[in-house]
């Protein structure tokens, strides 16, 4: 999963270097990639107006759900127990699964296990699964939109209409310069990845609790399953503060409290990919100038000091303090996940 979203991007990334170094508009002139740089505002402008009504739909409905639970009011929750958002199509696809066996020849589907009819039961879905899988839709939409601009806006824009003059990317110089800032092929690749990062994060937390919640576990004589974590699936991830109590912090109790035990290796990745992701987030506050600006001073001091070295230090570009960034961000943040998710399954598998 990881190595194909990596490679979606990269396609978009390389789409963009084609569009800006070889993409020539005399010679391809009226075929379909030119009819689709001409309309390329019609295109974004309603993946944007879709994305913007999934973002405000999908979400805000955890948000409702958190208020009403704040509020003491469950009745007005959606949920399984007051207002249901069924997902009515999913559920007639099981159905239709479910029935089939009773179509095929007589004892081809007998149970020879308690296994094999275990196997066979179809996974609950209901009104969690239906908000969960809108949240999926809206980041999918998010991505692809942000890279789909990426390659139709590379050479030119509104704003800046020779962008393919100025190459894949180029600095931002801030709102008194023209506001260049975000605009390049380069940044909504930056961006671009961030979002990926965030949609596979959301599908794997999703698969982990779902799997734990109602399909793993362990089957009695009586053929009595007992799951990981008592199907609470379906009550508690339908709020953003379920997600975190009842799967992230619950479950990160392994990692946590993992040193001294065949676990510990985990934990360290656990410490070390966090403070890797966490070092991503300085190049965040990177402003025109500032760490520029702040080694001078250092520079400055040392002068003054008689203690200054013969080497000249610079400061990364912003365009360069990025690509450390969002290095830093998805190697930290995939290592923590990978971290986490391991010792949560070999302690309570």
């Amino acid at each position: 999963m990881w190595i194909g979203r990596f490679l979606i991007v990269g396609a978009a990334a390389h789409a963009a270097i084609f569009m800006v170094r070889d993409y020539d508009p005399t010679t391809r002139y009226n075929d379909i990639l030119d009819h689709v740089l001409r309309h390329h505002d019609a295109i974004i402008s309603h993946l944007n107006w879709a994305c913007i009504f999934l973002g405000f739909h999908s979400f805000g409905l955890y948000i409702h759900n958190d208020t009403m639970s704040a509020l003491g009011r469950p009745q007005d929750m959606f949920s399984d127990t007051a207002i249901q958002l069924q997902p009515v199509f999913a559920q007639w696809i099981q159905n239709t699964y479910a029935l089939a066996p009773g179509a095929t020849a007589p004892g081809a589907t007998a149970s020879i296990s308690l296994t094999w009819g275990v196997t066979l039961l179809p996974i609950p879905l209901g009104t969690a699964d239906f908000l969960v899988h809108h949240i999926h839709a809206f980041m999918i939409h998010v991505t692809v939109l942000i890279l789909l601009k990426d390659v139709i806006f590379a050479r030119s824009s509104r704003l800046i209409p020779d962008k393919a003059n100025l190459g894949f990317h180029f600095p931002c110089d801030g709102p008194g310069r023209g506001a260049i800032c975000q605009v390049s092929a380069w940044d909504h690749v930056f961006l671009g990845l961030f979002w990926m990062y965030n949609s596979i994060s959301a599908v794997i937390f999703h698969f982990s609790w779902k799997m734990q919640s109602d399909v793993w576990g362990s089957v009695s004589d009586q053929g009595v399953v007992t799951h990981l974590t008592g199907g609470n699936f379906a009550q508690s991830s339908i709020t953003i503060n379920g997600w975190l109590r009842d799967f992230l912090w619950a479950q990160a109790s392994q990692v946590i409290q993992s040193y001294g035990s065949s676990l510990s290796a985990y934990g360290l990745f656990f410490l070390g990919a966090h403070f890797v992701w966490a070092f991503s987030l300085m190049f965040l506050f990177s402003g025109r100038g500032y760490w520029q600006e702040l080694i001078e001073s250092i520079v400055w001091a040392h002068n003054k000091l008689k203690v200054a070295p013969a080497t000249q230090p610079r400061a990364l570009s912003i365009i360069q303090g990025r690509a450390v960034e969002v290095t830093h961000y998805l190697l930290g943040g995939i290592a923590t996940t990978w971290a986490f998710f391991l010792a949560r399954i070999i302690a309570v598998g």
